[in-house]
């Protein structure tokens, strides 16, 4: 796993360019903190940030090859879980490798292959090949989005990288953000290829962004398809077991100290459970971590979220695993602690909004960085199994929008509710999200004979793994990536999206629960709290304390009237919010703090551009 940087300029020669590229790729050191290099031909430039996965000594970046046409070069992030078979092949057809990393897999792959190398890989990616030979740039994302990848089309080339910081610390590139934007930072629908910065572009999920003298183009070369299922119960949980078996497997490779995310529910416990079966058969035990809260087990209270701490689940299962567990405790302190929050919109280069949710995933993933390097996730199997509460609510069911902002806006509030409303009504944030739901929906084919439900049910799980997940996914790889730690998400395999996607809901709820085809999958390795466990959110603190500690931080803000934040929040809204006598400890309550506290971090750390009319 690594961060990559890059800049293309057909019109000058940016060999004399080193100071920019330094720059570029020294933003990304926390996601490659083992190595660094650069690689500078003609009218190309590529920086890499590297953290050593596979083949420690051998997989160093840039890495070239110098053919009689002119050189290839290439920067790759992330891992193709199937390079030892790709290698093979290549081999046979004539390849010679120095090294034993993927890297020089996919160098050869596209060598062999040229940009069709993409649909040939399993893994989480992102990577550019400058190819002298055609003098061209090759940008190529992998199929959901697990791996970050921007890009900002000049005058005369392009430039790019893992992460828009990358992108802003070139000269070329001003840190301004205009209306859609601000609109996009607040709303929760992740329109494809939105990059929220001007004149920046996320390379999509599943698509090859080529850049030459003549311009610009992209080609998909993977998207989420709708076919028919015709595979019974019995079956079909027969083959999402044997995936899961085979994609833990690939995902467990590593010449470096491995661990699992563990929070007691379905997905993650499922993973876990078969990450120690599989390293039991070397005589390897699995280490698990799992996230809580000082005095929330003992003092746990219920609400409609969730109904349950997660400890004790967590334990149940570390037990029958037998994993060699760890359970990294915080405080309220250390979640308020505006460090920490810089660190986190440092790592985001937004205000996110989430709050305590993500000051807690990066102190989680600071302390098993100290461990481990690489970390196996339950990411993204609510969105491939339907596990939200939103997939069985009747009103985000019949709505014309994205099912989650009912769901969020009954239990969190109005996300832009912080707002001044003379910017809030600038925005017209409903039209905005209604644009983009028609958008989205417009491009789900619908099987012949499907029934209204089935296809609404259909329409709702592929909102969720081309819209929601992609949040989720960048949010998990930025928190992970800033203290280099390399988190992999088996449930994003490829082969189990697709699969999973086509099974009608009636199967995927053939039991009336939640995730039924994965608890059927795994049943026979997981313990009876879990199996029976009603899907629980990821963590949030109910300590009053930390309540009181965003309360004084806001009422710091609020005394520098002249901040820049009272250019977008409604300033007596937050005082009263900062001035209640009796903070309550939901995430309701803290998301106007939060919310306010993350849009001044960011003004002060990026100094953005803002236009607000």
């Amino acid at each position: 796993m690594c961060g990559i940087s890059g800049w293309v300029s057909f019109d000058r020669d940016l060999t004399t360019e080193s100071t920019a590229l330094h720059a570029m790729t020294e933003t990304m050191a926390c996601r490659g903190p083992d190595d660094r290099g650069t690689w500078a031909e003609g009218p190309a430039a590529l920086g890499h940030r590297r953290l050593a996965i596979i083949d420690l000594p051998g997989g160093r970046q840039p890495m070239s090859v110098r053919t009689p046409e002119g050189a290839v070069a290439l920067v790759y992030s992330g891992e193709a879980y199937n390079f030892t078979e790709l290698r093979r092949e290549l081999t046979d057809r004539g390849h010679r490798f120095t090294t034993d990393s993927d890297t020089e897999v996919v160098l050869h792959g596209y060598l062999e292959w040229g940009d069709a190398v993409a649909e040939r890989l399993n893994g989480m990616y992102a990577f550019a090949v400058w190819d002298g030979r055609h003098d061209r740039l090759v940008m190529i994302r992998d199929r959901m989005g697990i791996k970050p990848f921007y890009y900002h089309p000049t005058p005369d080339g392009v430039l790019f990288g893992s992460e828009p910081k990358a992108i802003l610390a070139n000269p070329l590139a001003r840190p301004r953000v205009a209306l859609d934007g601000l609109r996009e930072m607040f709303t929760m629908v992740k329109t494809p290829g939105h990059a929220v910065w001007d004149g920046m572009h996320e390379v999509e999920p599943g698509t090859v962004v080529t850049v030459d003298r003549a311009g610009l183009r992209t080609r998909v070369y993977w998207r989420l398809e709708t076919r028919a299922h015709s595979d019974d119960r019995d079956t079909t949980v027969a083959t999402v077991r044997s995936l899961l078996d085979d994609i833990v497997r690939r995902q467990l490779v590593a010449d470096v100290p491995r661990c699992t995310l563990l929070s007691g529910g379905l997905d993650s416990s499922a993973m876990t459970a078969l990450a120690a079966r599989q390293l039991a058969e070397h005589g390897e035990k699995v280490r698990s971590f799992s996230v809580d809260f000082v005095g929330q087990t003992d003092n746990f209270v219920a609400d409609e979220l969730r109904g349950t701490p997660d400890t004790p689940f967590v334990h149940d299962v570390a037990r029958l695993a037998c994993t060699d567990h760890q359970d990294i405790v915080l405080d309220a302190q250390s979640l308020a602690d505006p460090g920490v929050r810089e660190k986190v919109i440092r790592a985001r280069d937004l205000p996110a909004g989430f709050g305590d949710m993500d000051t807690s995933l990066l102190l989680l993933f600071r302390a098993i960085r100290d461990q481990s390097t690489v970390a196996l996730s339950g990411e993204s199997a609510d969105e491939v199994f339907g596990g939200y509460l939103q997939f069985f609510d009747e009103e985000a069911r019949r709505a014309e929008t994205f099912p989650w902002l009912v769901h969020f806006g009954r239990h969190f509030g109005d996300d832009a509710g912080v707002l001044r409303p003379d910017l809030a009504k600038t925005l017209d944030l409903e039209r905005y999200i209604a644009d983009g739901y028609r958008t989205a929906v417009a491009a789900i084919h619908r099987l012949d004979g499907e029934s209204d439900f089935e296809y609404r049910m259909r329409q709702i799980c592929h909102l969720h793994l081309t819209r929601f997940v992609r949040t989720l996914l960048d949010r998990k790889d930025r928190m992970s990536m800033a203290v280099g730690l390399e988190v992999r998400v088996p449930y994003c395999d490829h082969r189990l999206v697709e699969y999973v996607y086509n099974t009608p809901w009636s199967l995927k709820s053939f039991d009336g629960r939640e995730k039924s085809l994965l608890r059927e999958a795994t049943a026979d390795l997981l313990p009876r709290s879990v199996y029976d466990r009603v899907k629980s959110p990821y963590p949030s603190t109910q300590d009053p304390r930390y309540a009181r500690a965003l309360q004084a931080q806001v009422r710091d803000l609020l005394a520098r009237p002249s901040h820049r934040v009272f250019d977008l929040v409604d300033r007596d809204r937050i005082r009263e919010a900062a001035e209640n006598d009796t903070p309550v400890s939901t995430q309701v309550a803290r998301r106007g703090l939060e919310r306010a506290l993350d849009l001044a971090q960011w003004l002060d750390l990026y100094n953005p551009e803002l236009t607000l009319a």
